[in-house]
């Protein structure tokens, strides 16, 4: 039987990386894509060295051109898309509301809404003709729930929770199946963009539930999850992976 195949936007650090090789380590076929050429070479290699087929193929999903060019080079590299997940994102610049301008919300949006509309477009075009698949794509709590400082980017992410289920309606007559993770706060370098020190990134674990953060293999699991067969009757669902946050 042919290995299935998983293409990951955003696959370069963080939830993406931790994605990308908890999908070879379960035997797929991989496509890993970003921004950074270096390192996405680097990547596909480690994949390899562990016995993953693994392609990297550059692209910025603020730009239609490069994620059509992504997906029909997957499809032209292995065959077929099995599993795609968009990860690729960004937390934009913090502050207050009054603080914002159009150009912090279009920094925020291009890549967070517009990134995933694009995806969305290309993958489905793909995974539709085939009759089957599965799409998760990486969302957060703060789509959930506001976050003071944070509204552009909890603004975009509300914007996936929609685009998620909107999504997963068009796509189930084609056998198709559309979710999101909705991933808390995970030990990735946003968190420590986000945070600014150790000490501070330990403190804001400790407010969760948990006690802790996430860790960036957590959701890659749960992403693996929501992609395989044992969630084959869960469609148009977010699934928060937050230590507990969302529960009050």
């Amino acid at each position: 039987m042919t290995a299935p195949v998983a293409l990951i936007t955003g696959a370069l650090s963080g939830i993406g990386r931790a994605t990308a090789e908890a999908f070879a380590r379960e035997g797929y076929r991989v496509v890993v894509s970003g921004r950074r050429d270096a390192e996405g070479q680097i990547l596909a290699d480690e994949l390899r060295a562990v016995g993953a087929e693994a392609e990297f193929i550059r692209a910025d999903v603020r730009h239609e051109d490069e994620v059509k060019a992504l997906v029909d080079g997957a499809v032209a590299r292995f065959g077929r898309i099995d599993v795609a997940v968009n990860n690729a994102g960004t937390e934009g610049e913090m502050g207050p509301l009054v603080e914002h301008t159009p150009e912090k919300y279009a920094a925020t949006f291009d890549t967070n809404v517009l990134g995933v509309l694009n995806s969305l477009k290309h993958e489905l075009r793909v995974l539709q003709a085939q009759g089957e698949g599965a799409i998760v794509n990486v969302s957060s709590i703060v789509g959930r729930l506001g976050f003071a400082g944070a509204g552009i980017y909890a603004a975009s992410k509300f914007a996936v929770e929609g685009l998620t289920k909107v999504a997963a309606l068009e796509a189930a007559p084609y056998g198709v199946r559309v979710n999101a993770v909705a991933p808390g706060p995970i030990d990735t370098p946003m968190i420590d963009r986000f945070t600014g020190s150790d000490d501070n990134k330990k403190a804001f674990g400790a407010t969760l539930p948990l006690g802790r953060l996430g860790r960036p293999e957590e959701i890659a699991k749960t992403i693996v999850f929501l992609a395989s067969p044992a969630a084959g009757f869960i469609t148009g669902e977010s699934l928060a992976a937050d230590g507990g946050r969302l529960a009050g």
